[in-house]
C-alpha cells in the first residue's frame, strides 16, 4: 500500500518519501509537508529516503517488477544517504527492449538524480542481473560504481533457455501456500494454459479473491515475460567491479513437478554462479539466514540482511574516499 501511494504521488509530481509517510500517518499532517517536485515525478522514481550526506542508493525491482521489498528493507537499515526505487521503463508492446536498453534508460535516471558517481545500486532476486547491466553501462560512460549489492541473485547456467511457461511458474510460486489438491490442479492446468487462463482458473478455485480484477495482474505478468526474455538475451561480460552477494543460507525448493528438477551450483553455491563471470576475489559473499523468500518475509532475517547491507555500504563509502572507484 505504501508503494502504491508513493507511485501515485510521484505521478502527480509530489515530493514524498517513504520516511515522510511513516513519520506522519495523519493525512492532514502529511499534506502540509508535500511539495511539488517535477524532476523526480517525471522520472517515475519512488523516493524512499529524501536526504543524506553519502551518495544515493538506487534499488531496482525484482523479476516480478516489485519494489516494495526496498521500503521494508530500508526501514531496518542504518545508512545516511538518499534512497530511490527506480521502476522498470515502459515496455514497447511491438518491440520489447533488450536488457542493455533497459540498463541505458535506468542509468539515465540515475544520472538525472545524481549527475556523477560513485554510484551504488542494489537489487533482489532474478531481477538483480539488471543491476549488473546498469553497472556495465555506467562504467562505459566513464562513471564510477562503488557498490553493486545483489540479494540472492543467481546467474543462469550458460546456454540455458527460458521455459515458455516460466511466467506461469512464477504465478505458481506465489500460490505455493495452497494445499496439495488445489496446487496440483493449478500446476497441471498451467502446462496448457495462457497466463490469463491460469489467473482465471486460480480465481475459480479460490486461490485468488473472487472480487479481484485480473486485468492488472495479466498486464503485470506480460511485462514480466518481456523482462525475462530480455534476461535470456543478455550476455554477461566480466567487468572491473566488485559485487556483494547476500546469499540465503537455506535452499528454497519449489513444490510439485518443479521440485524434481536438479538444483545446480548456481543455487547451492554462495557465489550463485557469479564466479563464472568474475574472479572469486571480486565477489564478496555474505550469508543471510533463511531461504530465497524468507530472507525478506521473516522479520529477523530481514534485519540481518539490513545490517549486512548497511555495513557493506559503509565500507564502500570508506573505500570510495581512498579510491575513485572502477572505470571501464
Amino acid at each position: 500500500m505504501a508503494v502504491r501511494l508513493l507511485c501515485r504521488a510521484s505521478n502527480l509530481e509530489l515530493k514524498l518519501s517513504a520516511s515522510d509517510l511513516f513519520r506522519t500517518p495523519i493525512l492532514m499532517d502529511l499534506a502540509s509537508k508535500l511539495n511539488l517536485e517535477p524532476h523526480l515525478g517525471n522520472l517515475g522514481v519512488i523516493p524512499i529516503r529524501a536526504a543524506g550526506s553519502q551518495p544515493s542508493l538506487f534499488f531496482l525491482p525484482t523479476g516480478l517488477g516489485d519494489c516494495s521489498y526496498a521500503v521494508k528493507l530500508i526501514s531496518e537499515m542504518d545508512i545516511d544517504c538518499p534512497v530511490y526505487a527506480v521502476p522498470w521503463p515502459d515496455f514497447n508492446e511491438l518491440c520489447p527492449p533488450t536488457l542493455e536498453e533497459m540498463a541505458s534508460q535506468a542509468g539515465g535516471v540515475f544520472m538525472d538524480i545524481q549527475p556523477s558517481g560513485p554510484y551504488r545500486l542494489a537489487r533482489y532476486s532474478s531481477g538483480g542481473i539488471l543491476a549488473y547491466a546498469i553497472a556495465q553501462h555506467l562504467l562505459r560512460l566513464g562513471e564510477t560504481v562503488s557498490c553493486v549489492a545483489l540479494i540472492d541473485v543467481a546467474v543462469p547456467v550458460n546456454g540455458s533457455t527460458m521455459s515458455p511457461k516460466i511466467v506461469n511458474h512464477l504465478v505458481l510460486e506465489r500460490l505455493e501456500s495452497l494445499e496439495d489438491e488445489r496446487f496440483g490442479e493449478l500446476e497441471r492446468f498451467a502446462e496448457k494454459s495462457s497466463i490469463s487462463q491460469l489467473l482465471e482458473k486460480a480465481q475459480q478455485i479460490g486461490a485468488l479473491p473472487s472480487n479481484r480484477d485480473l486485468r492488472d495482474d495479466a498486464v503485470m505478468y506480460r511485462k514480466v515475460a518481456r523482462f525475462h526474455a530480455a534476461l535470456q538475451g543478455y550476455e554477461h561480460q566480466s567487468l572491473p567491479v566488485a559485487i556483494h552477494q547476500f546469499y540465503a543460507t537455506e535452499i528454497c525448493r519449489p513444490r510439485g513437478a518443479r521440485a524434481k528438477s536438479s538444483i545446480g551450483p548456481e543455487v547451492t553455491s554462495p557465489f550463485r554462479g557469479w564466479d563464472r563471470v568474475l574472479s572469486s576475489a571480486s565477489i564478496h559473499t555474505v550469508p543471510v539466514p533463511g531461504d530465497h523468500l524468507t530472507i525478506m518475509s521473516i522479520p529477523e532475517n530481514c534485519k540481518c540482511l539490513a545490517l549486512s547491507l548497511s555495513i557493506a555500504l559503509s565500507n564502500s563509502e570508506k573505500n570510495g574516499k581512498r579510491d575513485t572507484g572502477w572505470e571501464l
